[in-house]
């Protein structure tokens, strides 16, 4: 038997395993470096390798990047923080506790690295602000040693990874996209089912962008671009969902188009695109164009250059509900807990917020954060055992710093075994995270067994007290953000009917919609029985907002009858409540849709008959 398929048997994943060695390797010299340069904190490096490291090359650098800017803007913050403390402690916990929020506020409302960077400044002035509010006058110092362990473990973790991290697969990227354009140009000319399907495999190729995004401009920008051509698709796709079979011309042409794509004759495939016979559709050409423009873009993006580019926007969901309800969660719980240390005095209140300000904010941004408090709070519990038995067995036998180190480092080495099992990799890198945090190197020793075993229970107390916040203050699960995403659309839906200028915005509201789309049949799918529920939420909506611009239109049309005029009026008024009342009377569109004829009156009725069907919001 290999030792891979007895690693896998044994439910061990040999890439983790190397990954972590070779982090736990990184973590160790870190430390070393760090102490031999005389800082105060050097398993502060160590904790910094180990939240640097990552197995792809973009991902490592951004990540070290956002690692340092987020450390050095929430160790200035902390230092103020400190100052206020001295002319009253309760103005450092109300600052920390806004500081903390407000980050936590912003990092959900961004995506990939970025957010991390900003949640990182929220409890990094934490680190600052608490770990040594018995000596106030100390704290620049306390920053400048905080600055300096970040950045040595940032530039080990770079340096010790950079050559064995991978580069990413964009050619699997970009042929995943071909083979969906492909199957999408087919569906299109013969719809025959599977639009469900094409939206899902939509969905995740959507969602897998962003870590191709990291490390350079220029990925960022091959990443915009697929998500140009991803948005692009979309609308095409829903107009074949009850639509009409297209004109035979024009199929064929979208037939052959897919044929192109399929051979990888890119350029074949555009000039398809861009000469289809559209006299005899009725649906308007600007659809087609938006994805050619998009695949110019993509395909060659040298021929766009100097050009007018007719690719979509690219406007990204934020989930302003969800941020809101994860600032005020942390928020209000710092200054919950800061008050009862206020209160109390406990000595050891400051490591409990300190690991709080992480758990509440950090994990805010995960999908299920009360389920994460589990793994972690097992993952924490780890730490402090292996730290006290550390603390206990072997560092009285030290004689020097050093020999501290090395004592440790068998108890650092254990982490890729949890990171390589698939039971115990969500709860490894919090193990490595406070077996360092507690372990500092330092002679002669001076905490006795009851002073470590009180810090370990100040340091659990912070998970447990996070998942008792994510379980009962705006409890935070997949349904609770799908719930979230469908309200948001709903609202742009009712903000498009009641805005007069609506048209002029139209490019912005689409792609906001389309990208909220694709986020909800993600979601979605990972929600039991709920994915057939999206798509039907999804098509419903967008289907309703696309009604919504052509009502704007026939107001706006000079030559559109007083009758019409009211009719399309009326059913923006409607459609203006519909996400306070939830207004399913498609009455209005069935009126509206009698006066009209063609793609108009089809839509109408496409409208109407999904507001019938929509399931309940929720």
């Amino acid at each position: 038997m290999s030792e891979a398929s007895w690693l896998q048997r044994n439910g061990f994943d040999r890439a983790r395993l190397l990954f972590a060695t070779r982090t736990a390797l990184a973590c160790c010299l870190a430390v070393v470096v760090a102490w031999a340069m005389g800082l105060e904190h050097p398993q502060w490096s160590g904790m910094s390798v180990w939240a640097a490291s990552q197995t792809l090359r973009g991902q490592l650098l951004e990540k070290g990047f956002f690692r340092f800017a987020g450390t050095l803007i929430g160790t200035v913050v902390g230092v103020f923080l400190v100052l206020g403390m001295q002319l009253h402690p309760a103005i450092m916990v109300a600052g920390l506790a806004f500081w903390v929020g407000l980050c936590t506020w912003a990092g959900n409302l961004q995506r990939g690295l970025i957010a991390y960077g900003t949640v990182l400044a929220g409890y990094s002035a934490s680190m600052v602000a608490l770990l040594d509010t018995a000596h106030p006058d100390q704290v620049l110092h306390l920053g400048a040693d905080r600055l300096a362990t970040v950045l040595t473990g940032v530039l080990v973790a770079t340096l010790a990874g950079y050559f064995f991290a991978g580069q990413g697969d964009a050619a699997d990227l970009r042929a995943r996209i071909r083979n969906l354009l492909a199957d999408l140009l087919r569906h299109l000319a013969e719809p025959a089912g599977g639009g469900g399907a094409l939206l899902s495999r939509m969905a995740a190729l959507e969602e897998s962008l962003d870590p191709h995004a990291a490390g350079s401009l220029r990925s960022r920008r091959e990443v915009r671009a697929c998500r140009a051509v991803l948005l692009a698709a979309l609308p095409l796709l829903l107009r074949a969902e009850g639509a009409p079979p297209l004109p035979a011309p024009l199929a064929a042409r979208l037939s052959d188009a897919a044929g192109a794509r399929d051979r990888g004759d890119m350029a074949d495939a555009r000039r398809i695109l861009e000469n289809l016979p559209l006299d005899d559709c009725d649906d308007p050409g600007h659809l087609v164009q938006g994805l050619t423009g998009a695949l110019r873009d993509w395909d060659a993006p040298e021929a766009a250059d100097g050009a007018t580019s007719t690719a979509p926007l690219v406007v990204l969901h934020r989930d302003w509900i969800g941020a809101r309800e994860a600032a005020l969660r942390a928020g209000g719980a710092m200054l919950l807990f800061g008050a009862i240390w206020l209160v109390t005095g406990w000595s050891l209140g400051p490591f409990m917020l300190l690991g709080l300000s992480v758990m509440i904010s950090l994990f805010s941004t995960f999908e299920n954060p009360a389920r994460m408090m589990r793994y972690v709070g097992a993952g924490q519990a780890l730490g402090v055992i292996a730290a006290i038995l550390c603390h206990r067995l072997l560092w009285p036998l030290a004689q020097t710093e050093l020999q501290q180190i090395l004592m440790l480092v068998p108890f650092l080495m254990l982490a890729p075994i949890l990171v390589a099992h698939r039971r115990t990799v969500l709860g490894a890198t919090d193990y490595s995270m406070i077996l360092l945090l507690m372990s500092q190197p330092h002679l002669p020793l001076q905490e006795g067994l009851s002073d470590i075993l009180l810090r370990g229970v100040a340091i659990l107390a912070a998970p447990l007290t996070a998942w008792v916040g994510y379980r009962l203050i705006y409890p935070v699960s997949l349904q609770r953000r799908r719930g979230h995403l469908v309200q948001m659309m709903l609202r742009d839906l009712a903000a498009i009917a009641r805005d007069p200028q609506a048209l002029a915005r139209r490019p912005v509201w689409q792609a906001r919609l389309y990208h909220r789309a694709l986020r909800l049949v993600r979601i979605s799918e990972r929600l039991p029985g709920a994915r057939d529920r999206a798509l039907m939420q999804s098509l419903t909506i967008l289907t309703l907002a696309h009604a919504v611009m052509r009502c704007h239109e026939l107001v706006a049309d000079p030559n559109t009858s007083a009758a019409t005029r009211r009719a399309a009026q009326l059913v923006c008024r409607r459609l203006e409540r519909i996400a306070s009342s939830g207004d399913r009377t498609p009455r209005s569109l069935d009126r509206l849709a009698r006066r009209l004829d063609g793609v108009d009156a089809q839509t109408l009725r496409r409208a109407a008959s999904g507001l019938r069907q929509l399931p309940p919001i929720g």
